[in-house]
């Protein structure tokens, strides 16, 4: 697509202009590093454009450091303190989403917490809460059988408005376009391991780095991404 022009133009009866304005769902997949991140960057993009953005995490524990939520939470706070931008909400379902006030100190049914968000998702897609939607590792709770893969594609397929919906996770479970990660070149190739601007953890460090002989190391599957 030299010099941004497209090879075809769809046969849809639309304009340019419309075809652009045409609400996004799109799911990050595969086996490399980078899904979430690039979730990320088209969210900080959609702030910029003043859109109100909903961030629901799946899977992370509430006790890791992530360094996308606290720049998504400093941008709300800059909107908030001066107008630019849009509004950001950001939930975890490790740490108990937000709107549900439990009252026990039992731990809750992962399960039954997954389906919870989800509901809540979609009453807030039925009301048009937000503009931008990032569902990150969303895909899980669809394969483990926790949601109901048909009801997510016939809720999204049938959401009013202009509201764009990104799907990140490593199991594509849901008929959606996707792009596809996977595995170029990663510096943890050459045994360099976490730094500040990279995430690495110890469980990465054995599953990916287990002795395949004296002195030799597996590949890393935690790359640098490759849209394909």
């Amino acid at each position: 697509m030299p010099q941004g022009k497209v090879e075809s133009v769809p046969q849809d009866g639309l304009t340019t202009r419309q075809r652009r304005n045409q609400a996004l769902l799109a799911v990050h997949t595969g086996p490399g590093k980078g899904k979430s991140t690039a979730a990320f960057g088209m969210a900080m993009r959609a702030w910029n454009q003043g859109f109100d953005i909903g961030v629901f995490q799946f899977v992370k524990s509430a006790k890791w450091k992530v360094g996308e939520e606290q720049t998504m939470l400093a941008l709300n706070e800059l909107h908030e303190r001066t107008g630019a931008g849009g509004p950001v909400e950001w939930h975890k379902m490790g740490q108990g989403w937000s709107w549900l006030r439990r009252t026990d100190d039992a731990e809750q049914d992962h399960a039954e917490a997954a389906r919870d968000g989800w509901r809540e998702i979609a009453r807030r897609l039925s009301v048009e809460q937000h503009r931008f939607y990032v569902l990150d590792e969303f895909t899980y709770p669809i394969k483990w059988g926790w949601i109901d893969g048909e009801e997510v594609a016939r809720t999204l397929a049938e959401r009013p408005g202009n509201q764009h919906v990104i799907i990140t996770g490593r199991r594509r479970s849901v008929p959606f376009p996707y792009r596809g990660i996977r595995c170029v070149r990663h510096p943890c190739d050459a045994h360099a391991h976490e730094s500040p601007c990279r995430t690495y953890s110890p469980r990465d460090h054995r599953r990916y780095h287990r002795p395949q002989g004296a002195g030799s190391y597996a590949l890393a599957r935690r790359c640098s991404y490759l849209r394909v």
